[in-house]
C-alpha cells in the first residue's frame, strides 16, 4: 500500500519516532518486494540493458550472508496478484505510466528507475539457491507480514510506510536504515549485529498527545494511500481546518500528515473521529463515503491467513482472498512461487499488466512479440469461473473468451482486449492440467515456440527453454533480430555455465583455463564504461526477455516439462 508523506515524515523525527537496534540472533519477517526493489536501485546497477541480473545476483547473495552471520532468520513474504476487488488498478495505472516516463528517461540518457523485467524470477531463484524460506501471498501481503510478525514476536523489515500503521510488537525497520553492508562486533565477543532503526508507534503516539492508535488506520485512509482517493476526502481536508502545531521542517510537504494527526489526536476512538469527518460532507453521499472508509481501515486489521502454516506445513489457506474456483494445484503452485502473479491476475480478473522495459518508446512495445504465448497461456486458464463481478467475461458468450492487458501505447498506457487460443479438449479443465502426460505437456509448449523436438536434443538441459524462447524470437520478423544479435544472446547464455564451470571443484573442468579465461572476457566486455544505448538494439532484447518471461510463465503452468533455466548469470541483459 503505501501512505503520501509518511515515511518522509517519520523519517524527519528519526531521534523521536526510532530506537537503535542491534540486530541479531532473531527470526525478521521481510517484504519481499520492498527488498529487491531496494537492492536493485541502491546497487549501483546497470538499469539501462536489460538484466545486469549476476551483479544484482551477488548483492542478494551477500544480503542474505550478512544475515545468516548475525544469525537472523529470514521469512521472505512477497506480494501474490491484484486483490479480487481490483481496488488498487488505477494506483497500478498511475505507476505503469511513471515507469514508461522513467524507461524513456533512461533510455535517452538520463535518469531513473526501472526493474528488469525478469528481477522477482531470479530474486526467487536466488531465495531457493540458499535456502531462504518464502512464501508468495494470494494478493497483497503487508496484512499477512503483520500478522506472522506478531505470531512470532519478530520485527518486519521493509521500507512501505503501511508498517507505520499496524501495531507491531517487536517493531518495523525500515530498509533504508538496515545497515547491513556494515556488521559491527559486539564487544568482547564474536557475535556479529546489523546496526537497525526500529519505528516505535508508542512514540509517534506519545508525540501526538497520547493519541489512540486504532485511530491511525482511519488517518492513513484519510491521508491517501493506495486504495482510497476520494474527491469527498479532498472535500472534507478543505472544510475542516486542520492543526499544525508545531511546523515541519519540511513545510507544506507534511502540512496533511502533521495536520490530520493533530487533528485526530482529539477524538477517544476511531467512530467519533468518523462522524466529525462526515458532517463536513455531503449528506446524500455519507452513507456511501462511510462504508468505503471501514472497509479501507478493516485493510490495518489482522489478516485471516496463517503463514506460519505455510513455513510449519508447506501449505496455507487464506479465506480474505478464496476463490472457490481455483483449483488446489494451482493455489498450492502460487503460494511457493511456482506460478506468477500474472497468472493469478489472469484467472482471477482477467487482467493483466504488462511492464514496460528500457525500450524504443516509438517502436510497439516489446510485449507485442510475445502475444501468441499469452494468448496460449489465457486458453489454458479460461475454464476456471472468473469473479462474478467480471461484467464483460459475460458478453457475446458465442466468442472466445476475452482479456484485458494493459499495455504501454507510445508514452502512455492503454487496454487491449485480448482473445485466448481455442486448445484440445484435453487441456480445457485447468483442475486436470497436471494430470497429461510430460509428452502431451511439452508437446504443446513447443508448437507455441514454433520449435521442433530435434532441434533441442542435442541442446544442454538447462538451456532448452531460452534456446527454445530464441527460435520462437528469431521467427518473428517484429524482431528485426540480426546475426550478431543472436551471437551476442548465445554469448550472454554461456555466462551461465561458465561461471559454474570455474566454481566447480571438478578440476577436469578448468583444463588449460579456456573457461576462466572466456568468463573474464565476457565480464571485462560487459563492464566497459560509457556504452552507448543503441535503442534498436535494446529493442530487440526486450523482445526476446519478454519471449523468456512468457516462455517461463507457460513451462510453469504446464508443471515445467523442459527445466527452468537459470536466470541468475545474465540471460538477456545486453
Amino acid at each position: 500500500m503505501g501512505i503520501r508523506g509518511l515515511m518522509s515524515f517519520v523519517e524527519d523525527h528519526i531521534n523521536e519516532f526510532f530506537t537503535d537496534l542491534k540486530l541479531r540472533d532473531t527470526k525478521i519477517i521481510i517484504d519481499g518486494y520492498a527488498l529487491f526493489h531496494r537492492l536493485c536501485f541502491s546497487s549501483n546497477l546497470e538499469l539501462r540493458y536489460g538484466g545486469d541480473y549476476d551483479s544484482f545476483t551477488d548483492v542478494v547473495e551477500k544480503f542474505f550472508e550478512s544475515l545468516f552471520a548475525c544469525k537472523i532468520c529470514p521469512y521472505v513474504v512477497l506480494d501474490g496478484g491484484c486483490d479480487i476487488s481490483d481496488k488498487k488498478l488505477n494506483t497500478l495505472k498511475d505507476r505503469a505510466r511513471e515507469k514508461i516516463q522513467m524507461a524513456h528517461s533512461l533510455s535517452v540518457g538520463g535518469g531513473g528507475y526501472v526493474c528488469p523485467l525478469l528481477i522477482r524470477e531470479v530474486f526467487i531463484q536466488v531465495l531457493i539457491k540458499l535456502r531462504v524460506r518464502f512464501v508468495q501471498c494470494f494478493s497483497e501481503a503487508d496484512r499477512d507480514i503483520m500478522t506472522l510478525a506478531n505470531h512470532w514476536n519478530c520485527p518486519v523489515l521493509s521500507s512501505d510506510s503501511d508498517f507505520c500503521i499496524f501495531d507491531l510488537k517487536s517493531g518495523f525497520c525500515p530498509l533504508n536504515s538496515f545497515q547491513w553492508r556494515n556488521m559491527n562486533t559486539i564487544k568482547g565477543t564474536r557475535d556479529c549485529y546489523i546496526p537497525a532503526k526500529c519505528f516505535s508507534l508508542d512514540a509517534l503516539c506519545c508525540h501526538f498527545g497520547n493519541m489512540n492508535k486504532v485511530l491511525l488506520p482511519l488517518f492513513a485512509v484519510l491521508c491517501g494511500n493506495d486504495h482510497v482517493n476520494l474527491p469527498v476526502v479532498e472535500t472534507f481536508l478543505s472544510k475542516v481546518c486542520l492543526p499544525l502545531g508545531t511546523p515541519s521542517s519540511k513545510g507544506r510537504r507534511h502540512h496533511r500528515v502533521l495536520g490530520l494527526l493533530n487533528w485526530l489526536s482529539r477524538f477517544a476512538d476511531p467512530t467519533e473521529a468518523l462522524d466529525n469527518v462526515l458532517k463536513h460532507l455531503p449528506r446524500k453521499s455519507r452513507g456511501t463515503v462511510k462504508k468505503l472508509l471501514c472497509g479501507s481501515m478493516g485493510e490495518y486489521l489482522q489478516s485471516q491467513g496463517r503463514l506460519q502454516d505455510f513455513f510449519q506445513h508447506g501449505a496455507y489457506a487464506c479465506p480474505d482472498t478464496w476463490n472457490p474456483g481455483l483449483p488446489p494445484w494451482v493455489l498450492a503452485a502460487l503460494a511457493r512461487g511456482q506460478l506468477s502473479p500474472f497468472i493469478s491476475d489472469a484467472l482471477v480478473l482477467r487482467r493483466t499488466i504488462l511492464h514496460t522495459q528500457v525500450e524504443n518508446m516509438q517502436r510497439p512495445n516489446a510485449h507485442r512479440i510475445s502475444l501468441p504465448i499469452r494468448q496460449v497461456i489465457y486458453g489454458l486458464l479460461v475454464n476456471t469461473p472468473p469473479h462474478p463481478g467480471n461484467v464483460a467475461w459475460d458478453a457475446l458468450p458465442p466468442q472466445p473468451p476475452a482479456f484485458s492487458e494493459v499495455e504501454r501505447i507510445n508514452k502512455n498506457i492503454k487496454t487491449s482486449i485480448v482473445g485466448a487460443v481455442e486448445l484440445p479438449k484435453d487441456h480445457s479443465d485447468l483442475s486436470k492440467l497436471t494430470e497429461l502426460s510430460l509428452a502431451r505437456r511439452q508437446i504443446l509448449l513447443l508448437e507455441t515456440l514454433k520449435v521442433k523436438q530435434s532441434i533441442l536434443d542435442p541442446i544442454p538441459a538447462a538451456l532448452k527453454l531460452p534456446i527454445a524462447v530464441s527460435c520462437y524470437w528469431v521467427q518473428h520478423t517484429e524482431a528485426k533480430a540480426k546475426l550478431h544479435h543472436l551471437q551476442a544472446l548465445l554469448l550472454g547464455m554461456l555466462m551461465g555455465p561458465l561461471h559454474a564451470m570455474i566454481n566447480s571443484p571438478d578440476e577436469e573442468a578448468l583444463q588449460g583455463g579456456g573457461a576462466e579465461m572466456l568468463y573474464e572476457e565476457l565480464q571485462r566486455v560487459k563492464a566497459q564504461p560509457g556504452l552507448r544505448l543503441d535503442l534498436d538494439t535494446a529493442h530487440v532484447f526486450c523482445q526476446w526477455q519478454c519471449c523468456l518471461q512468457m516462455g517461463l510463465y507457460l513451462n510453469q503452468l504446464l508443471s515445467t516439462p523442459l527445466p527452468e533455466p537459470d536466470l541468475t548469470r545474465d540471460h538477456g541483459s545486453l
